[in-house]
């Protein structure tokens, strides 16, 4: 076995400690903004498979796992939570509803989760072809 030198081994360690800093910047700080925390995939993969019955459970999990992991390649998870949660407002019945229903501003939120969920949908090819 070969000992590494110490000068070369604090070299490399210097290496090591540079190449770890560089993975902080802008494209870690990205990929944090993607990176949906797990409770929120399964919840989704969940409501999914429950809302797409029909083919065995194995591949619908399959179908829906790519779904949400298009979408959060796509969407930042804040985003998706708020057109997500918009959505599911809009779907509050009477009174309390109307005011989902009537803002613009979340009407707007609404749209872009469909849009999103019909891109994802055609791409993993969940529903009828």
């Amino acid at each position: 076995m070969t000992t590494i030198p110490p000068l070369l081994r604090g070299v490399l360690a210097a290496a090591v400690l540079a190449a770890a800093g560089c993975a902080t910047t802008d494209s870690a700080q990205a990929r944090d903004e993607h990176d949906y925390p797990t409770l929120d995939r399964v919840r989704y993969v969940f409501a999914c498979m429950r809302d797409n019955p029909g083919p065995p459970a194995y591949e619908m999990m399959a179908k829906c796992s790519c779904a949400i992991d298009a979408i959060a390649k796509e969407v930042p998870h804040d985003k998706f939570e708020t057109m997500a949660t918009a959505f599911d407002a809009n779907t509050i019945g009477g009174e309390r509803g109307s005011y989902i229903r009537d803002a613009k501003a979340m009407q707007v939120e609404v749209r872009a989760y469909r849009d999103l969920q019909a891109r994802v949908k055609k791409a993993c090819f969940i529903g009828p072809p």
